[in-house]
């Protein structure tokens, strides 16, 4: 579904991203691991076209996504829950969840119902503003804003940071449901090394720019991957 070829990202004399390739394939789980600061979210934001590689390719269903716009890519069908959830504190729920319409034809701009059904407090609060749910209720609302666009590739950075256990627990089985009972393509930058592990369907770490590691989660219990993950 999602091909990353060489991906190069410089921001001025800093380089960011350093050959970076990696696939995310429909119906599966990519999980990207690494320590701060070693390019997880420059690699997200590219992907997703908030900012434009140096050099390297970006493909989505076979299409060269080259120096499209974000919305573009939105329309196409990648969606972007950003580290941070960056929802917007003065608006209502609903009208969060509505500006997910942006990309969709005016017949399908309607929140589905399996949105409420993964995430009950969300109907529960449709009139609260954003700013006024817990850090765990806006998480949730952030990635149900995603779902309003109907994606085919949800890209999801860091979504368990600074997240109660409890909701954890709960964004974990809305990702499950996304790729089984959906087939929706999910790409999670993570920190929380159990969380990746009982979900992902295939890991790559990054350190420094670069991928140096990928293959199946259960790799991350080798020691000699495991160095690129700790301090």
């Amino acid at each position: 579904m999602l091909e990353v070829r060489d991906a190069t990202l410089h921001y001025g004399a800093a380089q960011a991203l350093r050959g970076v390739s990696l696939v995310a394939a429909q119906g599966e789980i990519t999980c990207v691991l690494g320590r701060n600061g070693v390019g997880k979210t420059s690699l997200m934001r590219a992907i997703v076209g908030q900012h434009h590689l140096s050099s390297g390719s970006i493909a989505f269903e076979g299409k060269a996504l080259d120096r499209s716009t974000p919305y573009e890519r939105a329309r196409s069908g990648i969606a972007f829950v950003p580290q941070g959830r960056e929802v917007f504190p003065l608006l209502t729920v609903r009208e969060n969840l509505e500006t997910g319409f942006a990309p969709l034809k005016r017949g399908e701009r309607t929140v589905p119902p399996y949105v409420f059904e993964l995430f009950p407090v969300l109907k529960q609060m449709l009139y609260r503003r954003g700013g006024d749910l817990s850090g765990g209720q806006q998480q949730q609302l952030a990635i149900a804003r995603a779902l309003v666009t109907r994606p085919k590739l949800l890209v999801l950075d860091e979504p368990t940071e600074g997240i109660q256990p409890s909701i954890i627990k709960d964004i974990g089985q809305a990702i499950r449901y996304l790729r089984g009972m959906l087939g929706i393509g999910i790409l999670l930058v993570e920190q929380y090394l159990d969380f990746a592990r009982g979900l992902a369907d295939r890991v790559a770490i990054m350190d420094r720019g670069e991928i140096v590691f990928s293959g199946d989660p259960t790799s991350l219990d080798d020691p000699h991957v495991r160095r690129h993950l700790t301090l």
